[in-house]
């Protein structure tokens, strides 16, 4: 317990209890004598004694801190075999009041008293800036000032923002901005500020105790029944130091409506405040949107237009926030992959931040690439459904029900949550262009964006499901014995390790460990198998193979600079060097690559894997030689779905305008065309979001809009060139095909 020092100077204590219990802790903990004072934490209590305080009389504050439980030695157990959500201590320290007496029987060390930094009366007026009401100024002072000091007992997960609407709409950065902004709309101030007020009203998210275990309680067995978390942590010690002097932005990828509950258990089970989530307006149905908000989820709109009213509000709120170190967590990708590689990010967001940084209300803050990744995920089977075409289902509370009653049904394996390296965003800035040139800054944003993605990238290990799933995908209209599966997986994963890269394939060495691989995606309809021959068979099931790609696409990222060199070693030695680079340029819509430089050097390490002297060797001799060979694997989907997008583009009136809803329908309507005559290696193509990439595209190549006869000719070459490419991948296919066949005596 904490006491209060004796002294013969005015003291004005203000007590913040809720209880007797607390209130007798209280007057234990505070001086005794004439000149202490001891009033409530209301602004009502203390207008009288302020106004007659001499100016030398010191204010401070007491509360009492409540620890929580110490979790079981069986939840603790638990958290030692890596189910961080098991042994997660509780927010809701405080017990009921009936109940606190008899709790500090069983444990005294649960209750401290804690006493807030002090100020004089002298000191606290020169700190208000005269607007607003004195004694309202004071009582908020000191409500931070003992947040500050309960975290010091029960540690920075218990940060929570207090009357943040309030602090913002009274501060002079705001009213300064509201006027600036009146004048440039030339609307009255009083009306942008009542606007502006809303706004920030609907954004502000509370962080309430009780909210945030009822929210949490109620979500978690959506995950915690269906996957074991296991964290890669190496890094959380780093990024919490960091967090005691900057704020954190933390820049997951998105594969599912339940990552913000994964990283919210992890982050917490290290000490971590809890995060301030921007969600999207589609989630705030009652009642989950209700409670969402007041246990930290901002609900922001998805396009705020020309809304500059709505713009500062956010601007606003965004800098308060990072000025008092609460952390930040969005979704760049704008949604749930829908393939199962990342999405392109949105860096929109982030300006907000830069903003921030940009005029002195926060010194920095560090962006934190976030991968989650899942072995499996059942709300991949609707999202494939949207990629052929079925609308996507509206949130809503019988949706939620489905959906929780879908998750909790059988385990689905393990969700991986890795940490990349943090990014300063003021370092970022420093290094760009000039902040006042917009289309500079805007770059320097985007290149930002850029590296998360790369970082995210970095630490998303390739999965068990995920090496599977792509040897699987390899072979058309086939089913692979086990032995065949081992096959493929043997030198993919010796090139994983001696690379470097990360994965969870270790199990995948044995039979037994593609057994159970293989089991778990029979169990959830991904892969059939046949048990009527000599031995069993597996495949990817009828209808299930853009499921199957979702698995694959989560890991490839690893291995296209490998497929890409395999496929400029089928070219002429003289043109190996350009052939890489019109690739790059025709897959840069679907895989982020570096710098030119760097991608140089990248690939060039690749062409020498294959063969030291690769410039001048016989390609297809290197490729026979390979032991590994991938193109057919990785890029087939993606550059098959080009080819339709080009021929359809290549067989289009250049006069007629491209409707982007209608030319992606056409595109799959004859995709399937070209899937049944055998033009396409299989239906992982026929993905709306790869032809919608491919048209992104073909816009960048001033291919879309409407033009003359020259535009035809330019089409009709940009179709050639997507089928030159995806010949040489199955020429790749044909030959490890060959090569199988003369190693094994089987072709897989």
């Amino acid at each position: 317990m904490t006491t209060l020092p004796d002294t013969d100077v005015p003291l004005l204590v203000l007590a913040d209890v809720t209880s007797e219990v607390e209130q007798r802790l209280v007057a234990d903990a505070v001086p005794g004598g004439e000149a202490t004072t001891v009033l409530p934490l209301r602004s009502a209590a203390l207008t009288g004694p302020l106004a007659t305080a001499s100016p030398d009389t010191v204010v401070t504050a007491v509360r009492v801190a409540w620890n929580s439980r110490r979790p079981s030695a069986s939840a603790r157990r638990r958290s030692a075999r890596g189910r961080l959500h098991d042994a997660r201590p509780s927010l809701l320290r405080r017990p009921p009041a009936p109940l606190q007496a008899a709790v500090l029987r069983r444990d005294p060390d649960r209750a401290r008293v804690v006493v807030a930094e002090p100020a004089t009366v002298a000191e606290l007026r020169e700190r208000w800036d005269g607007t607003g009401d004195l004694a309202a100024f004071v009582a908020h002072q000191a409500a931070l000032a003992l947040d500050r000091a309960e975290r010091l007992v029960v540690g920075d997960r218990a940060k929570v923002p207090r009357q943040v609407a309030e602090a913002i709409q009274y501060s002079p950065e705001f009213r300064a901005e509201v006027a600036a902004l009146a004048a440039r709309l030339e609307r009255p101030e009083e009306e942008v500020l009542a606007e502006a007020v809303e706004d920030l009203r609907g954004l502000v998210a509370a962080m309430d105790p009780v909210a945030v275990e009822l929210f949490s309680g109620l979500l978690r067995p959506v995950h915690a029944r269906a996957w074991d978390v296991q964290a890669d942590t190496a890094r959380l010690d780093e990024l919490r130091e960091l967090n005691r002097r900057h704020p954190l932005v933390f820049l997951p990828s998105h594969r599912s409506y339940v990552d913000p509950l994964v990283l919210a258990d992890v982050l917490a089970a290290h000490d971590f405040p809890r995060n301030h989530v921007l969600g999207g307006e589609n989630l705030r149905f009652w009642p989950v949107g209700p409670v969402a908000k007041r246990a930290g989820l901002v609900f922001i709109r998805r396009s705020f237009g020309d809304d500059q009213v709505y713009k500062l509000a956010v601007r606003e709120y965004f800098a308060f926030l990072l000025a008092k170190r609460f952390n930040l967590e969005w979704y760049m990708e704008g949604g749930r992959s829908r393939t199962g590689k990342l999405r392109p990010p949105r860096h929109g967001l982030l300006r907000f931040v830069a903003d921030a940084v940009e005029r002195g209300r926060v010194e920095d803050a560090y962006v934190v690439p976030v991968s989650i990744t899942y072995d499996q995920l059942r709300e991949v089977t609707g999202m494939a459904a949207e990629q052929g075409g079925a609308a996507k289902r509206g949130e809503g509370l019988s949706w939620m029900a489905s959906y929780i009653r879908e998750q909790v049904r059988t385990p689905l394996g393990t969700v991986h949550v890795g940490f990349a390296e943090p990014l300063s965003l003021a370092a970022a800035l420093r290094g760009g262009a000039d902040p006042a040139d917009p289309d500079a800054r805007r770059l320097t944003l985007q290149k930002v964006a850029f590296q998360v993605a790369v970082g995210i990238n970095s630490v998303t290990p390739a999965t068990a499901t995920a090496l599977v799933t792509l040897a699987l995908l390899g072979v058309r209209d086939r089913a692979l014995t086990l032995a065949q599966v081992q096959r493929v997986l043997e030198p993919l994963l010796a090139y994983l390790t001696d690379t470097g890269r990360p994965h969870s394939g270790a199990a995948l060495h044995t039979p037994a460990g593609v057994r159970r691989v293989l089991a778990a995606l029979a169990q959830q309809g991904v892969v059939t198998v046949y048990e009527g021959g000599e031995e069993p068979v597996y495949a990817i099931e009828r209808g299930q193979h853009l499921v199957a790609a979702f698995y694959r696409n989560s890991a490839i990222h690893h291995v296209v600079d490998r497929a890409i060199a395999e496929l400029v070693m089928l070219r002429d030695p003289v043109d190996r060097w350009e052939e890489a680079i019109r690739l790059r340029k025709l897959l840069e819509f679907e895989f982020f690559f570096p710098e030119r430089e760097a991608f140089r050097e990248r690939l060039t390490a690749e062409l020498e894997r294959l063969d030291p002297h690769w410039e001048t060797a016989d390609g297809r001799e290197v490729l026979c030689g390979a032991p590994l060979l991938l193109a057919h694997r990785v890029l087939r989907s993606f550059v098959d779905a080009q080819l339709v997008v080009a021929e359809r583009l290549a067989a289009r009136d250049p006069r007629t305008p491209v409707v982007q809803a209608d030319f992606l329908a056409e595109c799959s309507g004859v995709g399937q065309q070209m899937l049944l005559q055998g033009r396409l290696h299989g239906p992982e193509s026929l993905s709306r979001e790869l032809f919608a990439s491919a048209l992104q595209l073909a816009a960048n190549l001033d291919l879309v809009d409407p033009g003359r006869e020259e535009l035809a000719r330019r089409r009709q070459e940009w179709a050639a060139q997507v089928r030159d490419v995806v010949g040489r991948v199955g020429v790749i296919d044909e030959l490890d095909a060959a090569s199988r066949r003369e190693n094994v005596g089987v072709e897989p």
